[in-house]
């Protein structure tokens, strides 16, 4: 499994990003995949996942009803839709992916992060 992040850049407040994460490898056949971000000097927090197979989805609670994660299975793909972007969803965005159906910091899979920046 190697994911690969792309999709990251700059954005005023109020826009929107879509993030995508490819498992370039083709190999992935797990149970979750889904988005967490690290701003600098903060700790990395979970964004949000997509079941893998059954295709729910979970978000913390500081993008509900603005991010929206969605895959494409068939090119092994995972999507980060976000919408109305605060300065404070600045970060590192990092695509994760793991055999259970939870998703956390000690996923199996990780891509190397790929830039947001909102400014004011």
């Amino acid at each position: 499994v190697q994911l690969v992040e792309s999709g990251g850049g700059l954005v005023q407040a109020g826009g929107r990003l879509r993030l995508s994460c490819e498992d370039s490898g083709r190999t992935f056949s797990g149970n979750s995949m889904g988005w967490f971000r690290q701003a600098p000097g903060r700790e990395r927090e979970f964004v949000g996942v997509i079941g893998w197979h059954s295709g729910t989805t979970d978000y913390a609670d500081s993008v509900k009803g603005r991010f929206h994660v969605f895959r494409d299975t068939a090119k092994y793909r995972v999507f980060l839709q976000m919408n109305n972007l605060k300065v404070e969803d600045s970060a590192v965005y990092y695509c994760a992916a793991d055999d259970r159906e939870v998703l956390t910091l000690a996923a199996a899979y990780w891509g190397l992060g790929t830039q947001v920046t909102v400014s004011s």
